[in-house]
């Protein structure tokens, strides 16, 4: 598992281009019908618009699609996966409606137009890095509890929560590649006495 780029929510924004309305958006996406499904959602919204340009990449069979919606071929989807490339996002659509206002852009004008779009649709959206994390927990005593949930908030942990019976049990994800060294640090601390579980591995999703 390695970590990569998405975007954290369907985000939205728009601009106006010499009398051209363009409204771009962005949503996460996991899968081709997903996309599929959005894209044909806004086209119903918008029904009436000029245009509805779109791409999309999604890291699940390494796909990429893109769609000029007849503007001029080159001038609208391809600019947007581009930005979308460059960014290094993945699992992103990018729908951008265009409502035409009667002044014609030209090619190198509808590229910046359309490239602007999705720029601003990315950053309405946020991008968050997707690590994979490992699910784990410690049993301690009471008297070891504030020394370790210490050392599991030195280590950046998330989703930490703790059972507190007999003993206290904390719950809590960290990331893999830091698993090891964690595991290491909370043996010698505690002197052998207490041992991090392993449980299953996931993504989860850390802001940028």
């Amino acid at each position: 598992m390695n970590k990569y780029i998405t975007v954290s929510k369907q985000g939205e924004a728009e601009y106006i281009e010499r009398r051209s309305k363009f409204i771009a958006a962005a949503y996460p996406v996991k899968t081709e019908q997903e996309a599929i499904d959005i894209i044909a959602h806004r086209r119903s919204k918008y029904w009436d618009a000029t245009h509805n340009v779109y791409a999309y990449s999604l890291r699940e069979g390494s796909v990429k699609r893109y769609s000029d919606d007849a503007e001029p071929q080159g001038t609208a989807g391809i600019p947007t996966l581009d930005v979308i490339n460059k960014s290094g996002v993945t699992d992103v659509l990018i729908v951008t409606t265009r409502y035409f206002g009667g002044i014609l852009l030209g090619g190198g004008g509808l590229v910046r137009a359309y490239s602007h779009s999705a720029r601003i649709a990315l950053d309405a959206a946020g991008l968050v890095t997707m690590c994979p994390v490992t699910d784990c927990y410690v049993t301690a005593d009471y008297s070891d509890y504030g020394k370790i949930d210490s050392l599991l908030s030195e280590h950046g942990v998330i989703d930490k929560s703790a059972e507190f019976t007999d003993v206290v049990t904390v719950r809590f994800s960290v990331e893999t590649e830091n698993l090891m060294k964690l595991k290491a640090d909370v043996t010698d601390a505690s002197g052998g006495r207490i041992q991090v579980v392993e449980g299953n591995e996931r993504f989860a999703p850390v802001k940028i």
